[in-house]
């Protein structure tokens, strides 16, 4: 067999999964940059997973709050804006011109068609009008740095516009025009997630105007950022590739091609490298215990994913839509599930006892102490809830 054929097997996928997501102690990080930078983006559709995947993999957790909010809202290192498949990440900020032109730019034109779509039926004002309003709306953004959407509309009145969307369906509703185009701004990266109104759990965000970066070659993009997606998460399949950027199989076989994959055999058929990454990967010096957020990147990393994720534990972590709820790990794979209760404390329970004895118990332990330190008086509530996360926190 040729190495361009190695098998990688589960145990060295569990131990890459343990060095490069900085889960493993010897691995753990000095900065939420460094995290960013080594799992390439951050789940960010709610705003308290960017935290808790950040504290889980920092060497001293205790300054996750202010250091995250430093990268994201003084420094500007981390950008919080829409990425793969539609959903809202935290960047490294010099990755935002790659993930627009890769991503962000098919799902743009079409989400500006749905809208102007939308309003013509409704008989809402044509495009020249949005336009128009969308320029003011910029503007009075820049000259506020950041701003809510009603802060927004105070300057801009035509922002609070509304029409009737789908008139008629079931689904029928009302919508404002400055939620729908200020989401299109944001696809199309003109505007990004600024500083939360509340706490660092917050979901009520200012906008500010994005930072200015360069229109990329789209092919170029999609190699970029499929380098070093599969630097930080390979081997990964096609099917992997194809459901974590939301391309076309073509643009992964072309970005593939384009950075000079290499072909590894796993359990779930052919898999790819980078070039250069063929060679085994040895297991961390020791044993490690995790306990990572709803929306955690490296839970939801994979489409497939029974080398870390057994089937049985599924309906219990997931809810309806596929969004992963809090889990526990240990050396590499699911093994239960966590939720933080009214009072603060942090509660687990194994859904897996293989192979978890007192040992693993113990770390687990140490890790919750490690979130209840940190998170302090925060009050931490998923997002999209999951079965046993709603049972844990009750």
């Amino acid at each position: 067999m040729g190495d361009e054929e190695r098998y990688i097997g589960v145990a060295e996928r569990r131990a890459r999964l343990a060095l490069r997501h900085r889960l493993a102690g010897a691995a753990r990080a000095a900065s939420p940059e460094e995290v960013a930078g080594s799992l390439v983006a951050l789940h960010g559709s709610d705003p308290a997973t960017v935290y808790l995947a950040v504290g889980a993999r920092l060497a001293d957790p205790a300054g996750t709050v202010p250091e995250t909010g430093r990268a994201l809202y003084e420094d500007r290192a981390l950008v919080r804006m829409h990425g793969m498949r539609h959903t809202v990440f935290v960047f490294p900020t010099e990755l935002t011109a790659v993930v627009h032109a890769s991503t962000g730019l098919t799902v743009a034109a079409r989400e500006r068609a749905a809208l102007l779509k939308a309003m013509a039926k409704a008989g809402a004002p044509d495009a020249a009008w949005l336009k128009e309003v969308e320029e003011s709306a910029l503007a009075a953004l820049a000259r506020r740095g950041q701003a809510t959407a009603a802060e927004l509309t105070a300057d801009e009145p035509r922002l609070r516009e509304q029409f009737v969307y789908a008139a008629g369906k079931s689904y029928q509703g009302v919508h404002t025009v400055s939620t729908r185009l200020l989401k299109v701004l944001g696809v199309e990266g003109k505007v990004v997630r600024g500083r939360p109104l509340g706490s660092w759990t917050s979901s009520q965000f200012r906008w500010a105007v994005s930072p200015a970066h360069p229109e990329l070659d789209v092919a170029q993009a999609q190699a970029s950022l499929l380098g070093r997606w599969l630097a930080a998460c390979g081997p990964a399949t096609e099917a992997d590739l194809k459901w974590w950027t939301g391309w076309k199989v073509t643009d992964v076989r072309r970005a593939l091609a384009a950075i000079g994959a290499r072909p590894v055999s796993l359990d779930e058929g052919v898999g790819y490298v980078v070039d250069g990454d063929v060679g085994p990967v040895a297991e961390p010096a020791e044993p490690w215990a995790a306990l990572l957020p709803a929306l955690d990147p490296t839970a939801m990393g994979w489409q497939q994913r029974d080398w870390y994720l057994a089937p049985a534990l599924r309906p219990a972590l997931f809810d309806y839509s596929g969004n992963v709820g809090p889990t526990v790990w240990w050396n590499g794979r699911v093994v239960g599930a966590w939720a933080q209760r009214a009072d603060g404390e942090i509660v687990w329970r194994l859904l897996d006892t293989e192979g978890v004895g007192r040992d693993a118990e113990a770390a687990i332990a140490v890790e919750a102490e490690r979130v209840r330190g940190w998170v302090g008086a925060a009050r931490v509530t998923p997002r999209f809830r999951t079965p046993v996360e709603k049972e844990l926190a009750a």
